[in-house]
């Protein structure tokens, strides 16, 4: 963690200049903006000291579970009303956090076996890809975090811990279980996916199209054959039909004579 205010009360709200209820997006936002101004880089805006104290504020601010024990200290206010029980949705939601916790594991061992030297996910990755609500995600991770199938680096991104490695191994996921937690936009090969799904449905919607009937457009042998003897025959009944006429034209001036 960053030594910036140290000894003293920080309020990494006001550092970053967000709202006490900022999400994690708004967060990610402002922490990209001021870092990139703070930094000892920057020959024009450049402050360490400032750029400490940004990279505190983002440390606390996106962990799940640095924020709520920060908002406790700050006296950010909890929902207003006396606490009350959830109800049949308590029930739900139960069966609902088993899967989540599986998906988020997968997701997490799954990076850590394709990208070994960068094996952490941000919060902001994770929410790109796992189905589920800032509150569901938050309690998510503190249960795995404290049965130390997950911890966070020095950035505050989440990885998988060996611990939570052997426990997916030692219990294999169900996919039924794992894949409704998993967004369409957050899998390999989901643009190719969705382009084939539209082709599809292009496919079932599109008028069938009639045969056009074959043309002789060849200048086979057989072709030229084929056309000579027709062309004959054409002459020969066009003769035929001239020597009726002739006929039929002298016997009508015989009877008149």
């Amino acid at each position: 963690m960053s030594s910036a205010a140290a000894g003293k009360f920080q309020d990494h709200y006001e550092v970053l200049g967000i709202d006490p209820k900022a999400d994690s997006d708004s967060v990610q936002r402002a922490y990209t903006k001021l870092a990139q101004k703070y930094h000892p880089g920057n020959l024009d805006t450049g402050d360490q000291e400032k750029f400490e104290a940004v990279n505190l504020a983002f440390e606390i601010l996106s962990d799940p579970i640095l924020r709520p024990e920060f908002d406790r200290v700050k006296g950010v206010p909890d929902d207003a009303g006396p606490p009350k029980f959830s109800g049949m949705d308590f029930f739900t939601n139960l069966g609902r956090g088993t899967g989540l916790r599986t998906a988020l594991l997968c997701v997490l061992y799954d990076r850590r076996r394709n990208k070994p030297f960068t094996p952490s996910l941000s919060m902001r990755q994770i929410e790109n890809i796992v189905e589920g609500t800032p509150a569901e995600l938050t309690f998510v991770l503190w249960f795995l975090k404290q049965r130390t199938f997950i911890a966070s680096d020095d950035k505050s991104s989440l990885q998988i811990t060996v611990v939570g490695m052997d426990f997916l191994e030692a219990n294999p996921p169900d996919p039924k279980l794992v894949m409704p937690f998993i967004k369409l936009t957050g899998m390999v090969g989901s643009k190719e996916a969705a382009e084939a799904e539209e082709a599809v449905a292009v496919e079932e919607t599109a008028p069938v199209a009639v045969a056009a009937q074959p043309t002789v457009t060849g200048t086979s042998a057989a072709a030229r054959e084929g056309l000579t003897a027709l062309g004959a025959l054409n002459r020969a009944l066009s003769r035929t039909r001239e020597a009726a006429a002739d006929l039929a034209e002298q016997e009508a001036n015989q009877e008149v004579n």
